[in-house]
């Protein structure tokens, strides 16, 4: 649909945003030109009603009525309303924002027709947390399923993914406390930049850069490790992703991995994952680098097994490369194995998903994450698109995709573990990793569930520190540029300070108290 104008009866920054998120769910255009729009206008008019106290239920507070009316070039207009009522357990706020999302998505399916979303309102990252809510109150699995889908439209099938999924996850997060952290150290480059990418990567510099880079990584360790022997804190997961940390040269490669095995490993490390992510960045250098380590586990990303669509995207490498790869990670010992697959890259069809997910699932990978394609606007197929035509599926293909790599999921004995959803995303889908049982990657679902504080360390690396006293989370960022990164590192490394001294600084005395 493509309106001229579009109104809204709110300056609010929060109604304007989820008021939006609905539009960009049914693919609502405004375009601002005469004679280009379906309508002249259309304009949402929320307002709050009262609430009667016997009409009251649950503790209920709130009930928000919406409008929605299109105006046509000749004057005309269509007028449709709904109300909708929050839930006693909801906080006021949260409550008003669903209520006006549920009214906004209710008038486009029933009214204007357009198709139900797999995921309905639900349009956060981390659709389990609102699970883990709901299980804190002690709800049982069928009622968290049959509220998801009344309260915010969620599909059956999307609720039966996440709901078990949340129960699923409950025993590994109890192995985290307040002090259990985990480390993120980002190798921001890669041998070449794939066609959808929109991650901070640099092409790999020469070695005047990647000198200045490891003398600034080193520093950066150093600090963070500074800071987990003075508070304390047990380092339960390291991850070094990028970019591709594996696009180092062997030496390079060789002596970040040293760095970070000596600042944090240790008896109580769960988990040491590291990105190789393509095979034309693997060496068997490399990979005994790995088990010298003690590598615990490695991403081996092929995206696609058809090599029409591997050369469209930007990948040098064949999937007999993929096969070889994963072979000789198998080989030296490497004891679990994830591999990511994208769904809706240019030019395939369900059938070629089906193709790539024979071929993967027949190697037995540990773990397989399904990525659905995020288009973004750092991402050069982006750029092209806004260029010249490039053929991608549509929303149907792609969530047929789903469904048919879904299907191996479930004939492999793999269980879907985590989840997370991006804008942007082909289908309205989402990125679901899946794994055999006791394959389970802890620091996915940390991160995911934002129940740990993760100390970031490099390139475009973030820290993410949770406050248990304060019951609250924050973040500091490192520069996604990398010459940026290289001048600024103190400050980095300084606010990465603050924000441990603001959570943990005072830990002691609160707790004499």
């Amino acid at each position: 649909m493509k309106v001229r104008t579009f109104t809204l009866n709110s300056k609010k920054e929060i109604i304007s945003k989820i008021t939006r998120e609905v539009l960009s769910l049914f693919k609502v255009e405004v375009v601002g030109r005469r004679g280009q729009s379906d309508y002249e206008q259309l304009s949402v008019v929320n307002r709050r009603l009262p609430v009667m106290a016997e009409g009251a239920h649950d503790g209920q507070l709130v009930r928000m009525e919406t409008t929605l009316l299109l105006f046509d070039a000749a004057g005309e207009v269509k007028r449709w309303v709904r109300v909708a009522e929050g839930k006693g357990d909801e906080l006021e706020r949260a409550a008003v924002n669903r209520t006006i999302k549920r009214n906004l998505y209710d008038i486009f399916v029933e009214e204007l027709h357009m198709p139900q979303a797999p995921w309905g309102i639900l349009h956060g990252v981390r659709p389990t947390k609102i699970v883990h809510r709901w299980i804190s109150y002690g709800m049982e699995e069928e009622a968290i399923v049959k509220r998801l889908m009344t309260d915010f439209a969620c599909s059956e099938a999307k609720a039966r993914i996440i709901t078990p999924m949340a129960f699923r996850q409950l025993p590994f997060l109890k192995t985290s406390d307040e002090k259990t952290i985990s480390i993120y150290v980002g190798i921001p480059f890669c041998l070449t930049r794939c066609l959808y990418c929109s991650f901070p990567a640099n092409i790999l510099p020469g070695e005047k850069q990647l000198d200045k880079f490891m003398a600034v990584l080193e520093k950066d360790l150093a600090a963070a490790k500074a800071a987990v022997e003075h508070y304390g804190f047990t380092v339960q997961n390291v991850y070094i992703g990028g970019g591709t940390p594996t696009a180092l040269p062997d030496r390079y490669f060789a002596n970040m991995m040293q760095m970070v095995y000596n600042a944090f490993y240790g008896p109580n490390l769960v988990e040491f994952t590291v990105e190789a992510g393509r095979p034309d960045s693997i060496t068997p250098a490399k990979i005994q680098t790995m088990v010298d380590c003690k590598v615990s586990r490695v991403s081996v990303n092929p995206q696609t097994m058809q090599q029409r669509t591997l050369k469209i995207i930007g990948r040098q490498h064949t999937p007999e490369d993929v096969v070889a790869m994963y072979q000789a990670l198998r080989k030296a010992g490497i004891p679990e194995i994830n591999m990511d697959l994208i769904l809706g890259l240019p030019g395939e069809t369900a059938e070629d998903v089906r193709d790539t997910m024979e071929k993967v699932v027949a190697l037995k990978p540990d773990d397989i994450t399904l990525h659905a394609l995020a288009l973004k606007r750092g991402s050069r197929l982006k750029l092209i698109m806004e260029e010249r035509h490039v053929d991608l599926p549509g929303d149907a293909e792609t969530r047929k995709m789903s469904e048919v790599a879904m299907s191996f999921i479930e004939k492999g004995g793999y269980q879907p573990y985590y989840l997370y959803r991006q804008g942007y995303m082909s289908g309205d889908l989402e990125n679901v990793g899946c794994c055999r049982k006791g394959a389970e990657g802890m620091y996915n679902i940390q991160i995911m569930e934002e129940h740990q504080t993760i100390i970031g360390i490099g390139g475009s690396a973030t820290t993410k520190v949770v406050d248990f006293a304060r019951k609250r989370m924050k973040s500091s960022f490192n520069a996604k540029d990398l010459v940026t990164y290289l001048r600024d590192v103190d400050i980095y490394i300084e606010k990465r300070r603050q924000l441990l001294e603001e959570a943990y600084g005072k830990q002691g005395e609160t707790n004499e108290c």
